[in-house]
């Protein structure tokens, strides 16, 4: 399924007399076409920029405090995770927020005694690298890792001695996020993947090789948003100037030609310093208006299963896949950032059996048999999130997800009853119960399945929820 690319748009928009203004910081009237033209090439930018900027700079909650530097985490995420949408409360984050731009990063990994470890990176054009993970047989042994850019200033490519794998990064400021699956429900094993965790190692190459560590240039971010419309609203242009001037960009690939094609007539072009007063003005509440159109869209597609079937082994990829197209890139920018591709893991979207929306109005029960469980190499889980925001549901019990970490009992045959509930059910394990609040919430359940038996998924179906009258 793909969206049908405006082209036209794009040329009408090109050869429009108003497009010779943009250097002159003039009005630029753009027809609604237009502009969900741009809303929807800038997504993947806008939602990126805005999660590795909190994750690296926000002032509360999972931040690292700056660039180059690293968060351990020990513990599963709650309801104050709200740096991205749809986290997860199933695996461990290891969190490094990396600037590349004066030389490159070197990682000491040790051997993890996990069934699921993964380690993803991405700019802010959030395409997704995996450049270790045990389905690919990494991390029994210990692994060191070199972080680069074409920009990096002190690093050309070489090889050095005690360095096993090297990766270019296509931003120069870019999250690299380890998932580790804790076994929390065996208590010996999860000390000894802590004891791991605590012995990764992080540094410049400068520091690896035992040189003078070069001091970093200063940088002045623009303004990050609570949420995408937020950007979209007030400094879109901004935003875009400084990731255009810290990605990089292949004049082979189709999108990033059109998503240059579409900024270059408002006067954001890769290496510009940005100037309000050069730049086109464009109605920022009506890109902010159309973002929200756009997101509900996507979220509309998460929750028709049907309609996210192709999306399912098509999003979170590497640049270049040649199925990846814009649909492909817009939809997880919008409904969750930072997610990893088919053969990591896969994400139905859990609905009802009636297709009508959740809503803490009522309650629900998932019921699958032995036979019906998700077929997951490593282990799976279901996440309850409010449908907007995408955040946990806050609740003292602090319980977020049903599965091997969360916490879950299987019956007796090997199958599994899953309630959310405003109240537990009586005879069910608290272990299998999402608690809710007794009011008008949407609500949204998604199926993670990691290490997923890709032969069997693709006849197997996600079970649907069934309200509780």
């Amino acid at each position: 399924m793909k969206h049908a690319v405006l082209s036209l748009a794009i040329a009408i928009f090109l050869s429009a007399p108003d497009a010779a203004t943009a250097q002159s910081g003039e009005t630029i009237d753009l027809t609604d076409a237009q502009m969900e033209e741009l809303v929807r090439r800038s997504y993947q930018y806008v939602a990126m920029f805005n999660v590795n900027q909190k994750l690296a700079l926000a002032e509360e909650g999972m931040a690292t405090g700056g660039y180059n530097k690293g968060l351990k985490n020990t513990d599963l995420l709650d309801h104050t995770a709200e740096f991205i949408a749809r986290p997860n409360n199933d695996s461990i984050y290891q969190l490094a927020m990396l600037d590349l731009r004066k030389d490159a990063i070197v990682f000491e990994f040790p051997a993890f005694d996990s069934k699921y470890v993964s380690l993803m990176t991405s700019g802010y054009d959030h395409y997704v690298e995996i450049p270790l993970s045990t389905v690919e047989g990494d991390f029994d042994k210990p692994t060191t890792v070199l972080f680069y850019t074409a920009r990096t200033e002190g690093y050309s490519g070489d090889k050095f001695e005690g360095i096993d794998e090297i990766f270019e990064m296509t931003g120069d400021f870019v999250s690299a996020t380890l998932r580790v699956m804790p076994h929390a429900n065996e208590p010996e094993r999860f000390e000894r993947i802590v004891d791991q965790i605590n012995s990764i190692k992080g540094m410049t190459l400068s520091e690896f090789l035992g040189q003078p560590v070069p001091e970093a240039d200063k940088v002045n971010f623009p303004a990050y948003g609570k949420t995408d419309a937020d950007t979209f609203e007030n400094n879109l242009l901004e935003v875009m100037q400084f990731v255009f001037n810290h990605t990089t960009f292949d004049p082979d690939f189709e999108l990033d030609r059109e998503v240059l094609a579409a900024y270059e007539p408002l006067g954001v072009v890769p290496g510009n310093e940005y100037d309000p007063e050069k730049v086109a003005k464009i109605d920022g509440k009506k890109l902010k208006e159309i973002s929200i159109k756009v997101r509900d869209e996507a979220i509309g597609i998460m929750n028709d299963p049907e309609r996210m079937a192709p999306f399912l082994t098509l999003i979170f990829q590497p640049k270049g896949t040649a199925e990846i197209g814009l649909d492909e890139m817009l939809f997880p920018s919008v409904v969750g950032p930072i997610g990893q591709p088919a053969k990591e893991a896969m994400y139905p979207a859990i609905v009802t059996e009636d297709g009508e929306p959740m809503n803490a109005h009522h309650d629900y029960v998932i019921r699958m048999t032995k036979g019906e469980l998700p077929p997951a190499n490593a282990f799976w889980s279901f996440t309850l999130y409010d449908a907007v925001n995408g955040f946990f549901i806050p609740n003292e019990h602090k319980k977020y997800s049903v599965g091997e970490n969360g916490g879950m009992k299987l019956d007796d045959e090997g199958g599994i009853e899953i309630y959310i509930a405003a109240e537990k059910p009586e005879g069910v394990p608290a272990e299998n119960w999402l608690p809710i609040e007794r009011k008008d919430l949407g609500l949204n359940i998604i199926l993670r399945i990691y290490a997923p038996d890709l032969e069997k998924m693709k006849t197997w179906q996600a079970p649907r929820a069934e309200i509780i009258r």
